[in-house]
């Protein structure tokens, strides 16, 4: 858009530019000949006021012709007189025949006329710069209120398709942008309440499955009692079904899980928590908190940035609204039985969550203010659809704790938080 408004004003710079310069030119050569015919008549009428003298008073005439010109009287019966010095170069003259007989010939020196067809030359100039300047700065400014807001929306679709819905209030005051701002809004809410939808049915399903095949299995086992032998082996062939059937059921849950995991990718967790923390550590320094983010450099997990931003998001923002006191990020190993992980735990000095809520803090519609109660579910779905778990470590104070997959263990060496001095919510070395 730029380049194009820039080839734009170069056109207009040349179909304009260059005409108005040649007009300019001649315009100034007119005016210049326009004001010699004007001087020679002035000096005509005083030499005819002066007629009854024998002698004519060239002190009244001078001051009628132009520094550096010359002026040539011709008169019948009379002795030619000049006033000026005769111009050493090429020359621009004009003649006027008097009425009594007899002419004027004023001429001035070409660079005088020259010199003013330069002046005109490069006020032209000026004006066509003057406009390539504010026409560039217009199409700055205009390529800038454009291509921002194109590149911000391109970054929400972006988000939206790797698993982050979260909304953006910020709009552009362009009602076309703002339109599908609306949209990506509303496409995420849809697609966040799809996705939530499908996860507790399927979890609902897998949960009514796995019930209802063990208390099949208990009945069978209690059947496998009686006495006689072929109903013994009926119930064992029906025990190895039900066996089986658990099997598949799990099989294909696993399945599920792995092809929602496939867009998880390795990355570098100090990274994606600097850019939380940057967006974070605004917030709750605005209401008088702070963010402290330790981890190491060295952590590379496998997961899906927008559905961890979006994970560790619902847990801020919990904290923001509930919480109280200093917010802090601790990365860390998991434990020698954890199977290759680390976990990321998010802590605050709030009240934390009442003992009725404990075992329902991630239920949908469980909310402790007038909050939906679908955040902590949600992020718990995000984070299980790349392979971990979020969990509540602890109550009081309230840490929760995302158990991510790693792709390079931490180092065993201890994770220090910097210097009070740093800025609030630092990441630490």
């Amino acid at each position: 858009m730029l380049v194009s408004i820039l080839l734009v004003i170069a056109a207009t710079v040349l179909t304009l530019g260059v005409p108005l310069s040649i007009v300019s030119w001649r315009v100034v050569d007119d005016l210049m000949r326009n004001d010699l015919n004007t001087r020679l008549e002035s000096i005509a009428a005083s030499i005819a006021n002066q007629s009854s003298s024998s002698a004519i008073d060239l002190g009244q005439l001078a001051a009628a012709v132009p520094p550096g010109g010359r002026l040539d009287i011709t008169m019948a019966g009379r002795i030619d007189q000049s006033i000026g010095t005769a111009p050493s170069n090429q020359v621009y003259a004009e003649q006027l025949a008097m009425a009594g007989g007899g002419t004027l010939r004023l001429s001035v020196p070409e660079s005088y006329l020259r010199a003013e067809q330069w002046k005109a030359i490069a006020l032209v100039a000026l004006a066509v710069l003057l406009s390539v300047v504010v026409g560039t700065g217009v199409a700055v400014l205009t390529a800038r209120r454009l291509t921002t807001p194109l590149t911000d929306v391109a970054r929400r679709a972006a988000r939206l398709g790797s698993g982050d819905f979260r909304t953006f209030r910020r709009r552009y005051d362009i009602p076309e942008l703002d339109r599908v701002a609306d949209v990506l809004d509303s496409s995420a809410q849809d697609i966040s309440a799809l996705i939530a939808r499908e996860r507790d049915l399927a979890g609902d399903i897998s949960h009514q499955l796995r019930t209802r095949l063990t208390g099949l299995r208990l009945r069978l086992e209690e059947l496998a009692e009686y006495p006689d032998p072929d109903v013994q082996a009926e119930i064992e062939e029906a025990l190895e079904q039900t066996d089986r059937l658990v099997t598949v059921v799990d099989d294909l849950l696993a399945n599920a899980r792995s092809q929602r995991a496939a867009g998880a990718s390795e990355l570098e967790l100090f990274d994606e928590l600097a850019e939380i923390e940057a967006d974070w550590g605004l917030r709750l320094t605005a209401v008088g908190r702070t963010l402290t983010v330790r981890c190491a450099r060295d952590v590379r997990v496998h997961a899906t940035p927008g559905r961890l931003r979006e994970a560790i998001g619902v847990l801020l923002e919990n904290s923001l609204r509930h919480g109280a006191g200093a917010v802090g990020i601790l990365v860390r190993p998991a434990g020698r039985s954890s199977g290759g992980m680390v976990v990321l735990e998010v802590s605050d000095e709030g009240p934390g969550v009442p003992e009725a809520l404990v075992a329902h803090v991630f239920d949908r519609g469980v909310s402790t203010a007038s909050s939906t109660g679908i955040g902590l579910g949600l992020a718990r779905a995000f984070v299980e659809a790349d392979g971990g778990r979020l969990e509540l470590r602890r109550a009081v104070p309230p840490t929760f704790a995302i158990f991510l997959t790693v792709s390079v263990p931490p180092a065993d060496e201890p994770v220090e938080a910097l210097p009070a001095s740093a800025a609030a919510g630092a990441i630490g070395p």
